[in-house]
């Protein structure tokens, strides 16, 4: 299993990226994710990190979708990989129904066909294919032209079965959130299988996971709802960690982030605690881990935020997971017949 970092802030300076992705140069994580920001748009922050001289893999998770054609999203998938002469893992989303009905007049009536048609047209452009596709919500007829690039891997956002299946059949990586092991192998697993149907090699598994390591003067469930505070007002996220077993409100408190700690959807405790966390990622066959210091960045700034980070990764074995005591196939988490990026 690899270890990765997500950037834990918007940045309103693009240097200000620069110290997280050093983790990367070092070798201490394997690649530095994004997620979707509307002040800064991810794929310019990679350019300014290859003009800067820090030429790192990078993964965006997710772009949504109503934001560009997927044509467009091809293009500057692409265009990343070609400043960084790094892999890139291109993750897409279909954002939620308010999202889609302020942008396209109407939300998609079903988000995972929309979301089936962009992923194959994204990655047949990608390959270089001539597609022509003519879908519901989608049309691509013509080529991206072909140029010499780092990998460039297709994900999709997935949080419930039903986009499980979709990713299983399109893409080369699922990128979960706040989903805690239990969920993955019993859920998401399997309907990712399903989605594979024997065809295809099951996508990689991609997930997020929040962090904090404890420290005086903040509680638990405080940083963790520092982190996760808008995913605890959505229904869907709502949803999915009720059936995960966490009894979880529509208000968004302290109780609400204690389940997320205690349900281990956000590792919390000593660097030994988080370590033993990670290990039950592994165990599910995660591919790759995400640590995501948010809360611990809006609660004490951003050296903390790196001293957790740097202080984890380094525990677990860098940018690639080892635990004592494992065999080799427990420690990369990879099962056979596996995609790799």
């Amino acid at each position: 299993m690899r270890i990765s970092i997500m950037l834990p802030f918007i940045p309103r300076r693009f240097s200000s990226t620069h110290k997280f992705a050093a983790l990367v140069s070092e070798g201490i994580a394997a690649r530095l994710w994004q997620g979707q920001s509307l002040i800064a748009e991810p794929h310019h922050v990679a350019v300014d990190l290859a003009a800067a001289g820090i030429k790192i893999p990078i993964g965006i998770g997710v772009s949504l979708m109503p934001l560009r054609h997927p044509f467009e999203a091809a293009l500057q998938a692409r265009s990343a990989a070609l400043a960084l002469g790094a892999d890139v893992i291109a993750g897409f989303g279909p954002a939620g129904r308010s999202f889609q009905q302020s942008l396209l007049g109407q939300p998609y009536a079903s988000p995972l066909t929309a979301t089936t048609e962009y992923a194959r047209i994204v990655r047949g452009l990608l390959d270089g294919d001539e597609v022509d596709i003519e879908g519901e919500y989608f049309t691509m007829r013509g080529a991206l032209p072909l140029a010499g690039t780092a990998r460039v891997a297709v994900g999709l956002g997935v949080l419930r079965a039903g986009m499980a299946r979709v990713a299983g059949a399109t893409a080369d990586a699922a990128i979960t959130w706040l989903t805690p092991p239990t969920y993955l192998s019993e859920t998401i697993v399997p309907a990712l299988d399903a989605g594979a149907d024997g065809q295809r090699a099951r996508p990689r598994l991609v997930s997020m996971v929040p962090i904090a390591v404890a420290r005086q003067g903040i509680s638990g469930p405080a940083v963790a709802l520092s982190s996760n505070r808008p995913h605890l007002t959505l229904r869907h996220y709502q949803a999915m960690l009720r059936t995960a077993g966490m009894p979880v409100s529509a208000n968004a408190t302290e109780d609400d982030a204690a389940h997320l700690i205690n349900g281990g959807s956000f590792l919390y405790g000593d660097v030994e605690d988080i370590a033993a966390g990670i290990a039950g990622y592994a165990a599910v066959g995660v591919d790759e881990l995400v640590l995501n210091v948010t809360g611990v960045m809006n609660t004490s700034g951003p050296q903390a935020a790196l001293n957790d980070l740097r202080r984890v990764a380094e525990a677990v074995g860098g940018s690639t997971y080892q635990a004592v005591g494992t065999d080799s196939a427990a420690r990369t988490g990879s099962p056979p017949n596996r995609t790799t990026v």
